[in-house]
């Protein structure tokens, strides 16, 4: 389909704008990282999305650059508490492993499409094949099988500290 110019105004339909907001949110991470990375810059951002929920990210962390911007003239402004910090590196944390996982699963998705156009070029009535193509084709479906767990596996882990991250969260907050 391709990109198209989105006109900026606010997403009335409330489960639009969470997408929207997590993908964008996803995207202005990624730009700050790539700020921070290319041009030795420290880097931070808070967003709180529509539901009420903060995001952080900071490069080196959210806490450096905070401190560092809160003594910019040598005094202490304003003191942050050590709570709210470990909260936000969590969170920070918390994004970076929605990350991953979303990068985990388009690269499933795109193997899974791939294995589909591999199958579909290969077409050939099983009847027809030899006993060396058999093979072949047995040991390609063993292969793809013990790649697949292997993703499989690493989404799962990957959830499952999302998930506890979420929770540990959810329990400092309470």
């Amino acid at each position: 389909m391709g990109r198209r110019k989105i006109e900026m105004k606010m997403v009335k339909d409330s489960s639009s704008r969470q997408v929207t907001f997590s993908k964008r949110r996803t995207g202005l991470f990624k730009k700050a990282n790539e700020l921070g990375t290319l041009c030795a810059a420290q880097v931070g951002i808070v967003v709180f999305s529509p539901g009420g929920k903060p995001y952080s990210f900071g490069h080196p962390s959210v806490e450096a650059v905070a401190e560092r911007f809160l003594n910019q003239d040598g005094k202490r402004k304003v003191s942050i508490p050590s709570q709210v910090v470990d909260q936000s590196q969590r969170e920070a944390r918390v994004g970076r492993l929605s990350q991953q996982l979303n990068t985990v699963l388009k690269r499933l998705q795109a193997e899974t499409k791939r294995g589909e156009v591999l199958n579909e070029s290969r077409r050939k009535p099983i009847n027809e094949l030899n006993l060396e193509e058999l093979l072949e084709m047995k040991e390609s479906m063993e292969e793809l099988r013990e790649k697949i767990r292997g993703r499989i596996s690493e989404i799962e882990a990957s959830y499952s500290l999302l998930l506890l991250s979420k929770i540990a969260v959810k329990l400092k907050q309470a």
